[in-house]
């Protein structure tokens, strides 16, 4: 039957993800640094919250902030490397349409949330360093919480339209197989076999809404920061203040570094082969929550004295 004949396939109960397109050969061995990946995340990350939850000198709002961003990774990777892992190593490449796009909705929405929360510690920074006397009548109990639950709606809203979009508005595809190793949103849309511009549009509306004006206000925060900090009279003040940024520095370059290239190369790169499109995605979504625990348990000392009270059960000054 000529291609221009195949019949739509009427919206699908069953989709098969197929991994990594190209690599299909070698993706049990790409499982095994992804697997060691998310051990360490998952092992970093609660080692973080048990330690912020115990040591009561850092129930302060730079680390609450960092508890949540270190819950928030770990629901994230946990969204999708178990089934990528299924994928890889048993073939278990069938997931239900609803069960991902539950995990599409669940993969967005925590990616807005973290950057919500990235944002949050901008401003915290900003407060402590360039306004120290209201730092403490500012950021109160109350208002982490709602900044808590502020990110967290704004990122849920603003995703669910991408769910009720596919859910809703597509109803014939022309595949079943998904080119990816987890529920993407364009990957998905692009099995559609009707007009997907709305979708489109609106993703890129939410990229930009969101993690676009996020680094648009934590730029601007930090360029005030170190216009303050350099204008400090004393080289010892200057140092400490700008130390206590540099693990939120190499947090927001490594997140938004990594979203940016693996967003513009996924839609715009047509002559990048699909399965670095996919790699550069998997690693977005695995790398900061291996590397955030670790750069901020070598930044900062209460974390690090927290981390041997916890393993000597004595403090190592």
């Amino acid at each position: 039957m000529p291609a221009f004949l195949t019949p739509d396939i009427f919206r699908p109960s069953v989709l098969t993800l197929i991994g990594i397109p190209g690599l299909e050969s070698v993706q049990v061995w790409i499982g095994i640094p992804f697997c060691t990946m998310y051990i360490i995340a998952l092992f970093g990350n609660s080692l973080l919250l048990v330690v912020i939850k115990t040591e009561h000198s850092l129930h302060e709002p730079m680390y609450i902030f960092l508890a949540m961003l270190g819950a928030t990774d770990i629901v994230l990777s946990t969204c999708i490397l178990p089934k990528m892992l299924g994928i890889f190593w048993f073939h278990l490449s069938k997931i239900y349409f609803d069960a991902c796009l539950l995990q599409m909705w669940l993969i967005h929405t925590f990616q807005a949330v973290e950057s919500g929360i990235l944002l949050a510690m901008a401003l915290d920074r900003y407060v402590a360093i360039c306004e120290p006397l209201r730092h403490a009548t500012i950021f109160t109990h109350q208002l982490l919480t709602q900044i808590g639950v502020g990110v967290t709606l704004r990122a849920a809203l603003l995703a669910a339209p991408c769910l009720i979009h596919v859910k809703c508005r597509l109803k014939f595809y022309r595949t079943t197989v998904v080119s990816h190793s987890y529920c993407e949103h364009m990957a998905i849309v692009k099995l559609a076999a009707e007009d997907v511009r709305i979708n489109k549009i609106y993703g890129l509306f939410v990229a930009f809404s969101i993690l676009g004006l996020d680094i648009i206000f934590i730029t601007l925060s930090y360029i005030r920061i170190f216009i303050t900090v350099f204008n400090l009279p004393q080289k010892e003040a200057r140092l400490k203040a700008f130390n206590t940024c540099i693990a939120h520095i190499l947090v927001f370059l490594e997140f938004y570094l990594l979203a940016f290239f693996s967003f513009f190369t996924h839609r715009f790169g047509f002559h990048i082969p699909s399965y670095i499109h996919i790699l550069l995605s998997n690693l977005y979504l695995l790398v900061p929550p291996l590397l955030n625990p670790i750069v901020y348990g070598v930044k900062t000392k209460q974390i690090r004295d927290g981390v041997f009270k916890i393993f000597y059960l004595k403090d190592p000054s």
